[in-house]
């Protein structure tokens, strides 16, 4: 009875509030006037379905002004805060801050123009196509309060019968007219004056494609005709007569001078005389310093002398050169060739260049699920222009440790050393083949070596060189392809504790993890990306990659025939590995709500050895956990199958050679920099073959009861040019218990909770 009084009691003092702030609402309201709540607007129209109606009341609503003072938990908070405030002297003080920076005025009945918004909603109306639309308003007053009512009768929406463009045989019209097969004007259609001002705009893009440097979409009528009867209109395309005729004119490039050390400071224009330029490949080059061969260029530009303006090749030059990497600014301008026969445009690009050689510092902190905490510093050099072609020298030394201070990993640290050098060509270095990519992107040729020495106290230390040659190239800003058709990566153990060896006397797989490996082979990837920017945006991304490794070593040596004796090929003393392995990345993300995004993720990747390898090679396997993966599990901890190590090694990772995972995730705004999340994960590793030391890991039919689940919230703190993530999970089900764990979920356990609940920090979105 008494639980039943308390809570009967909160709702009153709730209540209460509310009604105290609603009167208040109308504190600073003045005498004969009344707070304005907002407009309700109301569509009569019988003849389009009721989904539509609603779209058209929504739309009208949207347009009323102004806007009522607004509310929050149904409480017109602000406004209560600026009458709680009073009449303070200043804005300085609590009062003043309340009254002018927290607090907002009451918007006023008398604020109201209903003619004005009468107008608005009928000019919107016709824009649509309701020629004979008709708008009333009204007002309501209840006591201190008043609100306003718009009625719209339609009427019929008039369609498009048929568009007509011009049929003047003029150079001009003739293209104009070209452009028809994509026009947005479609018989049938509504009549909608936005789609008509966008097909201006799609004409005119058209022709600046075409050489019409100087037109506009100023430059075109589109006319209707409503007398055509049965609610239709016809849509005539023309051109104005007053279109100047140097808009009418297509214009071809002439000559292109390049100045490479242009200074933003200078006020006058660069001397555009022939005598201090180099002439290569039809582009003029003013390097007085000679720091750039005049190559680069040619190999910049998507455009010859002689072609036809483009605007796309326009904007696509600036964006190779900006893409070089080498220049800080890159400006252009067009200029008309006096007294030619002909129209013809001169170009002229002025870049300014960044420094040859820069020097970087970084320093990164990480805290993994397993409680392993480190750093990262990494010092870079980079030498732009290496050989005067573009080329870009960077060599990297780096520095890191992982170590942790309680738990079972404790006195197990982790340190790394290694050392990077890369040199990038900003085209292709193909044999026998000189060819270039379209598009505002210069395709690269990369060339890098890599050494790095691994250091696990009390386990063992590695030793790894990698080398790699390939190719990146972008189709556009959302197609991505890399081929790296040379690749090496050499492992070697240095030291191996015997601690190590005598965990690993029942664990195949700890071996494995320090065998001596060799590993040659190709690789490609392509990315495929339409998300622009970190806005909350509708759209999708996915990588995909093909590994191979072994296959020219593996002919050469013949290492199919002698594995099917029991012999294993070495190279270096190290046997080579033979694999094909193909990695999936697919990311959805839908917009939900103003700011709020719903993002989804799907991970599978499959590696099959063969010939000389009886499976991958430990550093090519696959793994599951942690905080960018499946976050209610350790890092690396996950699987693979059904299976759970029976000692609970920590001297390892769980390794696979097929992965599957799923991770759906809300994101939403909390307060200023601060947005949540809830989200759910699920995922798993197998084996491709069946492992006696591992019962369960093999994957099978059953794969999907096989699948770990976790859950939890977030917090991300985003500062633009970082995001801090804290994220707070659980197990929602175990696969080596082969059932849900929900019920077992007790908040108030401490060993439940420390065996269960899993706190990651990390930096950038998971996905």
């Amino acid at each position: 009875m008494k639980t039943i009084f308390i809570k009967y009691y909160y709702w009153l003092v709730i209540l209460a509030t509310m009604a105290a702030a609603s009167c208040s609402s109308t504190k600073s309201v003045p005498q004969g006037d009344a707070l304005y709540t907002g407009a309700s607007v109301s569509a009569v129209n019988d003849t389009i379905a009721k989904k539509k109606n609603r779209d058209v009341q929504k739309q009208l609503g949207a347009l009323t002004r102004p806007r009522p003072n607004k509310k929050f938990l149904g409480m017109r908070f602000k406004l209560w805060m600026y009458n709680l405030a009073g009449n303070p002297k200043g804005e300085r003080g609590i009062r003043g801050w309340l009254k002018y920076k927290v607090g907002e005025p009451p918007v006023l009945l008398s604020d109201v123009n209903l003619s004005h918004n009468v107008e608005v909603l009928k000019s919107y109306l016709e824009n649509k196509g309701y020629f004979h639309a008709k708008v009333k308003s009204d007002t309501t007053v209840k006591g201190k309060k008043a609100s306003a009512q718009y009625s719209a009768i339609t009427g019929e929406q008039y369609t498009i019968a048929a568009v007509h463009f011009p049929d003047s045989s003029s150079t001009l019209s003739t293209k104009v007219r070209e452009s028809m097969p994509n026009t947005l004007l479609k018989p049938g259609d509504p009549f909608d004056l936005a789609v008509i001002k966008t097909e201006r705009i799609r004409i005119d893009d058209y022709l600046k494609e075409n050489g019409f440097y100087f037109f506009n979409p100023d430059n075109l009528l589109i006319n209707v005709d409503s007398t055509v009867g049965n609610r239709q209109v016809n849509l005539y395309v023309s051109l104005k007569a007053q279109t100047p005729e140097e808009a009418r004119e297509v214009y071809h490039i002439n000559d292109v001078y390049i100045y490479t050390a242009f200074n933003l400071r200078e006020t006058t224009v660069a001397d555009t005389s022939k005598k201090n330029a180099e002439f290569y490949q039809g582009y003029y080059v003013v390097d007085r310093r000679k720091f750039y061969k005049p190559k680069l260029f040619s190999q910049a530009m998507p455009f010859n002398p002689g072609d036809i303006y483009s605007r796309t090749e326009h904007n696509t030059a600036i964006s190779r050169l900006i893409n070089l990497d080498i220049f800080k600014f890159v400006k252009n301008r067009f200029e008309v060739v006096p007294h030619a026969d002909s129209s013809l445009l001169n170009v002229y690009y002025y870049l300014t260049r960044l420094p040859k050689k820069s020097l970087r510092i970084e320093v990164r902190g990480n805290t993994k699920s397993n409680n392993l905490t480190g750093s990262n510093i990494t010092l870079g050099w980079k030498n732009r222009n290496t050989f005067n072609a573009g080329e870009i020298l960077s060599i990297n030394a780096n520095a890191g440790f992982e170590v942790q201070y309680s738990g079972q990993l404790r006195g197990f640290n982790t340190f790394r050393y290694g050392a990077e050098a890369a040199l990038t060509f900003p085209r292709f270095l193909v044999p026998f083949f000189n060819f270039n990519t379209r598009g505002g992107y210069m395709p690269r040729t990369k060339a890098s070596i890599s050494y790095e020495i691994l250091n696990r106290q009390k386990l063992f230390s590695m030793n790894s060189f990698t080398f790699n040659f390939g190719y990146n190239w972008k189709e556009n800003s959302r197609k991505e392809h890399e081929l790296i058709p040379f690749t090496v990566t050499y492992a070697n153990p240095i030291n191996v504790t015997d601690e190590y060896f005598e965990a690993a006397a029942n664990n195949s797989t700890l071996l494995r993890a320090v065998e001596r490996q060799f590993i040659l082979g190709s690789t490609y990837s392509f990315t495929y990306n339409n998300l622009l920017g970190n806005t909350p945006t509708n759209g999708f991304y996915f990588n995909g990659v093909l590994d191979v490794s072994g296959n020219v070593a593996g002919l050469l040596t013949g290492a199919a025939g002698k594995a099917k004796k029991g012999d294993t090929v070495k190279i270096m003393d190290a046997p080579f590995s033979q694999y094909v392995k193909t990695d999936f990345d697919f990311r959805f993300y839908r917009r939900v709500g103003k700011n709020s995004v719903w993002a989804n993720r799907i991970i599978t990747g499959i590696g099959i050895p063969y010939g000389n390898s009886g499976e991958l090679p430990y550093i090519k396997q696959f793994f599951s956990g942690g905080n960018n993966s499946i976050r209610a599990f350790r890092s690396r901890s996950v699987g693979p199958g059904s299976f759970k190590d029976p000692n609970d090694s920590t001297f390892f990772d769980q390794s696979g050679d097929i992965r599957l995972e799923l991770n759906s995730e809300l994101r939403f705004p909390l307060s200023g920099i601060i947005h949540g999340a809830v989200f759910v994960d699920a995922g798993n590793i197998w084996l491709w073959r069946e492992n006696p030391d591992k019962p369960g890991a093999k994957f099978s039919k059953d794969f999907l009861k096989e699948l770990a689940v976790g859950a939890g919230v977030g917090l991300r703190f985003d500062f633009n040019f970082l995001v801090l993530r804290l994220d707070l999970a659980t197990p929602l089900r175990k696969p080596w218990l082969n059932r849900w764990v929900m019920n077992d979920i007790d908040f108030k356990n401490k060993d439940w909770r420390k065996e269960n609940l899993v706190f990651n920090i990390a930096i950038g979105y998971p996905f």
